[in-house]
């Protein structure tokens, strides 16, 4: 099974945090994780909280950081490339959302790049997205 979490779920499996284990455990049964490569720039600066809010230290972020990069570069984890034609699709699609829907920029991308390459569901624990999820033809998940 092919799994597409966003930022969010990618930095608890490398990170101890709140269902962290849960999702680590899910990471595991998968055939391939998949994200958006804006992954790469939201973990790096996922890092720099951590540090920024203690008590992680720049070596243990840099130790992360390193095994996350592992993990794309060796293809643990698929990078979906970002390209015009899917940040035109973003442009797109929330044209018509309802007013009412809130969505980040990189959320929305996230959603569009899951869509787009063929999921039909998004792995997240964030509830703005959750909630969008269907307004991209996804189901939104979460552990």
């Amino acid at each position: 099974m092919r799994l597409y979490f966003d930022t969010a779920y990618l930095g608890k499996c490398y990170w101890n945090e709140p269902d962290g284990r849960r999702v680590r455990e899910l990471a595991r049964q998968a055939d391939g994780l998949y994200s958006s490569a804006i992954c790469i720039a939201e973990m790096a600066l996922l890092a720099h909280r951590k540090v920024r809010e203690g008590p992680i230290t720049l070596g243990d972020a840099a130790i992360r950081q390193d095994l996350f990069l592992d993990d794309v570069n060796n293809g643990v984890i698929t990078a979906v490339p970002v390209t015009e034609r899917l940040l035109r699709s973003v442009e797109a699609r929330t044209r018509v959302l309802p007013p009412s829907c809130y969505l980040r920029t990189f959320d929305a991308l996230h959603l569009v790049t899951a869509a787009d390459s063929g999921f039909s569901e998004v792995w997240t624990n964030d509830r703005h997205m959750l909630a969008a999820a269907p307004y991209f033809g996804l189901v939104g998940r979460s552990v």
